[in-house]
This record gives structure tokens, C-alpha cells and sequence, in this order.
């Protein structure tokens, strides 16, 4: 059975969108060791699980990288949560009826790791649903003070930390596991 893995970028009062987040992020510009955080991550991928927008903004950006990191992005087959796309490129296809359901074939379908990116609806669902088996988040060293809030509207989930890695530029990942 494949794990399903979420890794979203946070400021310190947990915004990840924004006109102020994305001001906060650019002065804390990612390094090697953030990027070697998440080829690692990627390492046993099977493949990505985006939402619409986030699949949008990343096969808008990812296809003309270079490196490592973006070679790895690149070859993953893509599996998007949409109920409005009709055609997708950069190695994506839509899941097919309930996305919920569609994820939790995907996680039975083999071994590895499913990565999923973005945050929203599709990532509160998929907590909700108790599809979720890791969520790895990259703190920033920046208050936002304004934006979107991570899972904001969830019921309450217990959370244990499993890990806590420093990626430079006062910025660390905090690994988490839901209590089940």
C-alpha cells in the first residue's frame, strides 16, 4: 500500500497564500538544503496528487526548470482533483468520480509514496477522510500576518511529531503523523 505524503510551505503564523505570505517568502528564498529535503522526499514516488490550481501553477513553472529537483517533478506521473478540467499536460491525468475515492485507489494500487502539494478543500477532505499519513511542513521565519491558514475549517485532528529537520535560513520542516 502506497503512503500519501503532504509537504506545504507555512510562515510562522501558518499562512501559505497571499500577497503578504509571498512578500515574507521571497526574502527567505529556498537553498540546496531545502530542495535536498524535498528530492529526498520524492525519492520513492510513484507519482504527485494535486489539486486543480496547485497542478496549474506548478505545470505553468516546472516544465521550464532545471536541476535535480525539477527533473524528478517532471518524470512523475501527475494526478489531479478537478471537476472542471478537461485536458491536462506535463504528465497529468484528472482522477477520475470522487476524488476521494480516486485517492484512496491510488494509495492501494501499489508501493511507494504518493507526494501531495498545495493545500485547500482537497487537502482538509483528504485529512478528514483519513487518507493522510504524513504532512511535512516547511516553517518559515517570517509572520505573514494575513493569507490563507493551513487547513483552516478542519474538525480536530491529533497530529504526533515524527521529525524535525533544519533547512537553513532559520527555516525548519516539522514531520507529522495523524493519531489514528
Amino acid at each position: 500500500m502506497r503512503k500519501l505524503i503532504e509537504y506545504d510551505h507555512l510562515s510562522l503564523d501558518g499562512r501559505f497564500s497571499g500577497d503578504d505570505w509571498w512578500a515574507g517568502q521571497m526574502k527567505v528564498a529556498p537553498n540546496d538544503n531545502h530542495f535536498d529535503y524535498q528530492l529526498r522526499l520524492l525519492e520513492q514516488a510513484a507519482g504527485l496528487v494535486l489539486g486543480r490550481a496547485t497542478y496549474e501553477n506548478f505545470a505553468a513553472t516546472w516544465p521550464t526548470m532545471t536541476g535535480d529537483l525539477a527533473d524528478k517533478l517532471n518524470s512523475l506521473p501527475k494526478h489531479v482533483a478537478s471537476t472542471t478540467l478537461t485536458e491536462t499536460t506535463w504528465n497529468a491525468e484528472v482522477l477520475t468520480g470522487d476524488a476521494i475515492d480516486a485517492v484512496a485507489q491510488l494509495k492501494e494500487a501499489g508501493d511507494g509514496t504518493l507526494v501531495k502539494y498545495g493545500n485547500g478543500p482537497f487537502s482538509r477532505a483528504l485529512v478528514e477522510a483519513g487518507l493522510l499519513d504524513e504532512l511535512h511542513l516547511s516553517i518559515s521565519p517570517f509572520v505573514a500576518g494575513s493569507g490563507e491558514s493551513l487547513l483552516s475549517g478542519i474538525s480536530t485532528t491529533l497530529m504526533n511529531l515524527t521529525g524535525v529537520t533544519e533547512i537553513g535560513n532559520g527555516a525548519v520542516v516539522l514531520a507529522y503523523t495523524p493519531s489514528r
